[in-house]
């Protein structure tokens, strides 16, 4: 069609221009007016020529014409191919999203297939996961005569070997926005107990998270980092003195900003560890406030998490119970007491006792960490202010600070969401086989050396509960992911204790194997 109208165009222009050409002639040359001498003039020579001429500028025009609707055509065909390839990159960047869709619904359904410990009912459509930890300690003490005095039955303290935890439990979800957790500790052989137990509901309007049940108290870093992934091997002082087992029953609320900068968690408690006794008798209820706000000011997203800055600020108000006699119900949780550091027979060498005439007390924590790579820096201090009737009021306080280092190059990981420690990932894990051709193979595992300065002043006015300080230098071996083995040695010294005669001094020296699944 495009040719044809191309040809058409060229014969009327060639018409045209002939009539003007003849025209021309004739009003400049005598011509036959008549029919039959046109006739002969066409027939003659200068028309002739004159008609050669002609038709060599028509073809030479009518080229340029032909040249320029071929150019009208192809970049006609130009505009409607860019257009429909515009159109197909559109329809191929909407699949390659719903394709994006469906591979990670894919790998979701991958990963529930794939995991054995998922188990997914029938009837109700909850789900279950299994999950454990074995941690197995040896730990050997030489101390001073003066430490007998606050030592296990009044003597040398014994060395020790056995299990330290020894955890099984599930967690799932309940359809549609409910979760659960039970999780037994059995190291105490026929004494077990529980430790994380409750129900809890996620996905709520302003308080997202909420758990009711036995849950760690929302104070105190180095308690709220998993026994699975803290750098020494036992807590420091003030950590477990002033949150002994961490885990109370209560409301708990759970929170974390949309850019993961800042999370937080507040509830109520009751004050007294049910996790032997499963239930809390008393008039008094012993109600616990506490909360805690944490700040992730700085996260290198671009080297994974290598670099990071945390602080945080926590805090709560106790009331207490009056009452000190065991068989009048719950006796007044006004005892602030632990251990070296360390794992002793049961007697804590740092003891306030029940401390006469405490009304309520008001803890206030603070605490920091700054990680550089393989470098780690953690630092918390924490203070408890006690109101007595009857006594003058007391303060309580300790900190700690660690420096921590990989010689293998990996660091220690930091969870956002929950403002604690991770779980590390060694660069090569620890293995070692046979060569079929003669020799061996290795690979070496993560390697971390961490030292640990520790301090804590449970003694005011008539409370002798004890001051103490402590070099803990820690040397940890990540054979993988879930498995590790952590060297501590420990130094230290107590006094102003009640029953102590000056100063005592010892060494720890303490060893532990640990796996989680």
């Amino acid at each position: 069609m495009i040719l044809y109208s191309n040809l058409a165009r060229r014969r009327a222009l060639q018409k045209w221009i002939c009539a003007a050409a003849l025209g021309a002639v004739s009003f400049t040359h005598t011509a036959p007016a008549n029919a039959e001498g046109f006739d002969s003039f066409l027939n003659s020579s200068n028309a002739f020529q004159a008609e050669q001429i002609v038709e060599g500028s028509v073809s030479v025009i009518a080229d340029e014409v032909a040249d320029t609707n071929q150019e009208a055509v192809e970049e006609e065909a130009e505009e409607k191919e860019e257009a429909t390839l515009e159109e197909l990159s559109k329809q191929l960047d909407e699949f390659d999203e719903k394709l994006s869709g469906y591979e990670d619904s894919l790998e979701k359904v991958e990963e529930l297939a794939g995991n054995k410990s998922i188990v997914v009912s029938g009837s109700s459509k909850s789900t279950m996961k299994v999950s454990g930890r074995v941690h197995v300690d040896a730990w050997g003490f030489d101390h001073d005569e003066n430490i007998n005095d606050i030592a296990a039955n009044d003597t040398d303290e014994n060395n020790r070997l056995g299990f330290r935890r020894l955890r099984f439990g599930v967690k799932g979800k309940i359809k549609d926005n409910m979760i659960y957790k039970i999780e037994m500790e059995l190291a105490g052989g026929n004494a077990s107990e529980f430790r994380d137990a409750f129900i809890g509901w996620t996905d709520l309007p302003f308080l997202q998270e909420v758990l009711l049940g036995n849950q760690k108290r929302p104070y105190g870093l180095d308690h709220l980092n998993s026994s699975r992934y803290n750098v020494f091997i036992e807590r420091p002082f003030v950590i477990e003195a002033f949150n002994e087992d961490a885990r109370r029953l209560g409301l708990q609320a759970y929170g974390i900003s949309n850019d993961q900068a800042w999370n937080w968690r507040y509830g109520v408690f009751n004050g007294r560890n049910v996790q032997d006794e499963g239930n809390y008798v008393g008039d008094h209820l012993q109600l616990e406030i506490a909360g805690r706000m944490a700040n992730t000011l700085w996260y290198d997203q671009t080297s994974g998490g290598r670099g990071y800055a945390h602080w945080a600020v926590s805090g709560s108000h106790s009331d207490v119970s009056s009452n000190q006699d065991e068989d009048e119900g719950a006796v007044a949780e006004s005892r602030f007491r632990t251990r070296p550091e360390a794992r002793t027979a049961g007697t804590r060498w740092l003891d306030t006792g029940r401390i006469a005439g405490l009304d309520y007390y008001n803890l206030l924590g603070l605490e920091t960490v700054v990680n550089l790579g393989s470098l780690q820096f953690v630092g918390e201090y924490q203070s408890n202010w006690g109101e007595r009737d009857g006594a003058e009021d007391i303060h309580l306080h300790g900190a700690y600070a660690y420096v921590s280092y990989f010689l293998t190059g990996e660091h220690m990981p930091w969870d956002r969401e929950s403002g604690t420690l991770g779980r590390v990932t060694p660069f090569e894990n620890f293995w070692l086989i046979d060569r079929a051709g003669g020799g061996k193979a290795a690979g070496w595992g993560a390697w971390q050396v961490a030292a640990r300065l520790s301090y804590a002043d449970f003694s005011d006015e008539d409370v002798q509960g004890g001051e103490a300080e402590s070099l803990t230098l820690g040397l940890n071996w990540h054979w993988n992911t879930n498995a590790r083995m952590q060297f501590n040695y420990i130094t230290g010294e107590i006094k102003n204790r009640t029953d102590l005669v000056g100063t005592g001094n010892y060494d720890v020296y303490g060893a532990r194997f640990m796996v989680d699944f």
